[in-house]
């Protein structure tokens, strides 16, 4: 044991040392002497050797700091296929508790007896039955009419406000269960919206559908993929002011880097195979309602008729199976590739949730979910 540590702490020894090295030099260098000759402790000398550097300027620790991205972080946000698998089984799993939240909100909403946090603790209660589960993965953004507005709303007993059928609602949340993170938002209406609100959720969805369609080279900035989460809304003159999606990490971060689509661009070296990105488009009008699409995607290789420069090009597949809210949309906003992509992910919903639901012997939610996913055009 070093005899120091008894006699006199590191911390002391270092607010000495800085004493020392202010009033005089050479003293330092006699107690650094003595501190590995005398008393043997190599611990506390690398500590000294460190605070009298810094104090007395022989190091400029800020001019010769280097800072750079981790390879780290990189080779983290490429899943390998054990992560993958188990992202997509925890997708499913967790759709499921969101089909079985979404239907008994619509049996339950017209009571008016819903609120936005009594609404939050009854999805936290059926994610809480899910095999695998730990705990949310973010906080829930439960949002209804103007709240919904409010890009990270956080409800509070203050705050909290009764669900409508007159309104918009805004539900952004998520799981960590052991072998994967989810992260889906969806917006909701339980009654007749107007045109303007199916207008604004149309032209989300079309920007949440170019995005995850799209194909892209390999090693494609996030920057490029953004606007086309936008130009839908451009046209009209209507944006959002936050990022198209992040990465997700392996029942880790639900924000992970250094993936990332935003207008402001990511320090990272582009998208490459194996990497989860959320597509969350969205449009807020404040004092009315908020709108948000959001499904996390795996980067997968794409099979094209050429490859120039012998690369490989990418597009993105949906982890996220929870159906779109039909009764919002504007059909003739809708593209017939738009539609078509629409009712394909909607038979995915319906061919990986039913047996699951079946298997709980859950009638009502199988009803809802083929009624949410009936074919459109």
């Amino acid at each position: 044991m070093c005899v120091l540590s008894v006699m006199l702490p590191c911390t002391a020894v270092c607010l000495l040392l800085m004493t020392c090295c202010l009033a005089s030099p050479p003293v330092v260098v006699l107690i650094l002497a003595c501190i590995e000759l005398v008393l043997g402790c190599t611990h506390c000398l690398l500590i000294a050797i460190t605070t009298v550097t810094a104090a007395c300027g022989v190091v400029d620790m800020q001019k010769n700091r280097k800072v750079d991205k981790s390879p780290i972080a990189q080779m983290k946000s490429m899943k390998n296929s054990v992560e993958l698998a188990g992202i997509r089984d925890a997708s499913i799993r967790d759709a499921v508790a969101l089909c079985q939240y979404f239907s008994w909100l619509e049996k339950e909403v017209p009571s008016g007896k819903v609120t936005e946090m009594s609404a939050a603790t009854e999805l936290l209660q059926l994610r809480r039955r899910v095999t695998k589960f730990v705990g949310p993965s973010f906080e829930t953004i439960s949002g209804s009419g103007p709240n919904g507005a409010v890009i990270h709303y956080r409800v509070l007993p203050e705050t909290s406000r009764s669900l409508s059928v007159n309104e918009m609602y805004l539900c952004d949340s998520g799981g960590q269960y052991l072998d994967g993170t989810t992260d889906v938002t969806r917006t909701m209406h339980f009654g007749q919206a107007t045109a303007h609100e199916k207008e604004c959720y149309t032209r989300v969805l079309k920007g949440h559908i170019n995005v995850t369609t799209v194909v892209f080279p390999n090693k494609c900035k996030g920057t490029l993929l953004d606007t086309l989460a936008r130009t839908a809304l451009w046209e009209v003159g209507l944006n959002f002011n936050h990022g198209t999606g992040h990465g997700v990490g392996a029942y880790l971060n639900v924000h992970e880097g250094p993936q990332g689509i935003s207008p402001l661009g990511t320090k990272d070296e582009g998208f490459q195979a194996g990497m989860l990105i959320t597509v969350e488009p969205g449009y807020y009008e404040d004092g009315a309602f908020g709108i948000r699409i959001e499904n996390v995607c795996v980067v997968k290789k794409a099979e094209t008729k050429h490859r120039f420069n012998d690369s490989d090009y990418l597009t993105l597949e949906p982890l996220t199976l929870v159906p779109y809210e039909t009764s919002l949309m504007a059909l003739e906003l809708l593209t017939p590739a738009e539609i078509a992509y629409i009712n394909k992910y909607h038979s995915d919903c319906r061919d990986k949730l039913i047996p699951l639901l079946e298997a709980q012997g859950d009638g009502e939610t199988i009803r809802w979910l083929n009624r949410k996913t009936q074919v459109i055009g």
